[in-house]
């Protein structure tokens, strides 16, 4: 989308002054002729971008990792779809409701490069793979691999089908600093049989950020004549990339992460040749086995959050793909270069720049995750999250698009002082 077309939906819309969107274009305008890393260090830029936020000024949030705030924009279109649908009432659910939904599928289609007979918008990550962990018609002795650096919903759904079909479930351990691609490739052929029935993996682990060779392991898998799920819940919309390119089998991600849609929103491709595979979550009945709307029915759901989804795609176009993931990498090198040689800090990341986006997590040798991050915030006014498990000790840091180099700062020198 370039920037009349935006300035034109977003007056439509009346989210906001006509200025402010000027604003955004003037910005874009005006570092669209430099590389993306070179726009990604320019901190004048992104704190004019800043400015569109309304943040809470009691704390520095380094935990965009669960959901990323609405810049007002998008705030301002989420409120006006909330009164537009409430004053048609039923008319709107009973006419139009499934209509624009499909136009934001779409939307998300075409971001994603899928088609639209692919992908359906569901409510997060957790629905998305749950519905292919519990759609898959088992059998006993099936096996499932995973690793336990993998999503807890995923893996207590894999639990329960284990429970109820007595399937098998196979669990490795991703190494944080892998020496190759073909290392961790490897751990996962490892565990293929000829009973092998799905292969669950991350896109970006959500406790470290590590980004795995997504692409290299589906052709494996492949060969093997195994489908491969991909838990993409923190790459969409942070990484810059199309589904397609990564040869997966099903997909699935949350819209309200790093697109930054209201709460509610995630998505699901499914290649088309395993749509007829999957039994819904609900009931469908008078579909196509091969039409993706039949995994689709959820019941009532709050349509003003489908809606706000094209919004948050104009937003994320306007900024640029390349651009957000440059200044999100530069963000995650800012902070964990300057901490990574210091004594009793441990960084659980990895080191290579090229496997790691805006994601990172930091802890304190002797120090329990959950006593750092109340230092962080009681102390600090930094707010991050805890994590304690799967090989993980240390805090999340997710900073984004609005995060400045000064805050980051503020949790170097923290660290810094907590350490000693």
């Amino acid at each position: 989308m370039n920037k009349r077309t935006f300035l034109k939906n977003a007056t439509a819309l009346g989210i906001g002054s006509l200025m402010a969107f000027r604003s955004i274009g003037k910005m874009v305008d005006a570092v669209a002729h430099l590389p993306a890393e070179a726009v990604a260090e320019d901190d004048d830029f992104w704190r004019q971008l800043r400015g569109g936020y309304k943040l809470k000024p009691d704390y520095i949030n380094l935990e965009n990792g669960y959901y990323c705030i609405m810049p007002q924009v998008i705030e301002q279109a989420y409120l006006r779809h909330i009164l537009d649908v409430n004053i048609q009432g039923a008319y709107y659910m009973r006419t139009v409701q499934f209509d624009n939904k499909a136009i934001a599928a779409k939307k998300v289609a075409e971001v994603a490069g899928v088609s639209p007979e692919e992908l359906i918008i569901t409510r997060n990550t957790t629905e998305s793979l749950d519905m292919v962990i519990m759609g898959i018609d088992w059998k006993p002795g099936d096996e499932a691999i995973m690793a336990e650096q993998d999503y807890g919903a995923m893996l207590d759904m894999f639990k329960q089908v284990s429970k109820r079909y007595g399937m098998v479930n196979k669990i490795v351990s991703v190494p944080m600093d892998p020496r190759t691609d073909e290392e961790i490739v490897e751990l996962y052929e490892k565990q293929i049989t000829g009973k092998t029935k799905l292969l669950m993996i991350c896109h970006m682990i959500n406790i470290t950020g590590h980004i795995l060779p997504v692409r290299k392991i589906c052709d494996m898998a492949h060969s093997h004549g195994v489908p491969v799920m991909v838990d993409g819940a923190h790459a969409f919309a942070h990484l810059d990339f199309k589904i397609p390119d990564l040869h997966c089998d099903y997909y699935g991600t949350s819209l309200h992460k790093w697109l930054s849609v209201p709460i509610g929103a995630g998505a699901l491709y499914v290649k088309k040749d395993n749509i007829g595979k999957i039994w819904p979550i609900f009931g469908e009945d008078g579909k196509k086995i091969d039409d993706v709307l039949r995994l689709n029915h959820t019941g009532t759901h709050p349509p003003a959050t489908d809606l706000t989804i094209a919004d948050a795609i104009d937003f994320y176009k306007t900024i640029g793909a390349e651009r957000k993931q440059a200044r999100l990498r530069y963000l995650q090198n800012y902070w964990t270069n300057k901490v990574r040689h210091i004594e009793h800090v441990v960084l659980n990341t990895p080191t290579d720049p090229a496997r790691s986006c805006g994601i990172a997590n930091v802890g304190i040798k002797g120090m329990k995750p959950a006593d750092l991050a109340k230092t962080l915030l009681d102390k600090y006014k930094i707010y991050t999250v805890a994590i304690d498990g799967a090989g993980v000790h240390g805090c999340r840091i997710t900073p984004n698009v609005y995060t400045t180099t000064a805050e980051l700062d503020k949790l170097v020198a923290a660290l810094g002082e907590i350490r000693g």
